[in-house]
């Protein structure tokens, strides 16, 4: 018992050290070490926040409230709905005809990836966060979850993407579908 004062003293010691290491590291440092789906525009980062705050609910069929389940379409409603008032339509397909279509080297945190899991075009959906990775609710069994768009079951079965906000002044604003 006597041991948990002295941990905790080290523990306290070991932050504060971190904490004075990270404060004389240069700017140019620290904005490198920073993640690229950090580095975007405002609507981008209310999208990739929202996503995040959803990890780990449960996967449920046709599912749209993160109390019982949801999908991966009722997944990216709620999460435009909530970062940024945009309310989209409930499948992944009808998502798929709005926006912007991108290509893979394109993508921006916030935009739309799709990709066929039930042997249909569009069939599944999920948020690009940057740096290889999406967060979307799988299938059965599951929970939202990050995953890299390299992991040979996605790269296989990746569809197409589309950018539905544009952020380049500040406001978000609706791309509308080319």
């Amino acid at each position: 018992m006597r041991f948990r004062p002295i941990i905790l003293t080290l523990l306290l010691s070991l932050c504060a050290t971190k904490a004075a290491i990270a404060t004389e590291q240069a700017p140019d440092a620290a904005a490198a070490a920073t993640p690229a789906f950090q580095r975007y525009t405002a609507a981008a980062g209310e999208l990739v926040d929202q996503a995040m705050s959803y990890l780990g609910i449960r996967y449920r069929f046709g599912g749209t409230s993160p109390e019982t389940g949801l999908d991966c379409s009722g997944l990216v409603m709620n999460v435009f709905r909530n970062a940024i008032g945009l309310d989209l339509p409930r499948t992944a397909a009808e998502m798929a005809r709005m926006g912007e279509n991108i290509g893979r080297q394109e993508l921006k945190p916030g935009d739309l990836v799709f990709f066929n899991t039930m042997r249909r075009a569009f069939s599944h959906v999920g948020i690009y966060l940057g740096d290889g990775q999406f967060v979307h609710a799988p299938s059965s069994g599951g929970m939202v979850r990050v995953e890299s768009m390299g992991n040979s079951y996605w790269a296989t079965r990746f569809n197409g993407a589309r950018r539905l906000v544009e952020d380049d002044s500040g406001s978000s604003s609706l791309v509308l579908a080319r």
